[in-house]
């Protein structure tokens, strides 16, 4: 992947939730936790985790981070910039 800045990053992982929420709100609100406001749940986290390796080329286990370190979009964010 080449490199890139943190607001394309940011940019990125934003749309990605907007489409599997279907919900671009979220935008609005970066330290909702995503779950308890019912934007993702457990498939449309599953979803995101493969989108975010599809377009960014970033893997992140299922299993490798807990949800509380995921769970709003900042937090997607981070994870993400630690890997790319």
């Amino acid at each position: 992947m080449d490199i890139r800045s943190t607001e394309e990053v940011r940019q990125k992982v934003i749309e990605l939730v907007e489409e599997v929420s279907d919900d671009d709100t979220v935008v609005d609100h970066p330290d909702d936790d995503l779950f308890e406001t019912d934007v993702l749940d457990s498939m449309g986290a599953i979803e995101l985790l493969v989108d975010l390796e599809d377009e960014l080329g970033v893997s992140i286990a299922p299993t490798e981070l807990p949800r509380s370190e995921m769970n709003t979009l900042n937090k997607i964010v981070a994870r993400v910039l630690e890997r790319v």
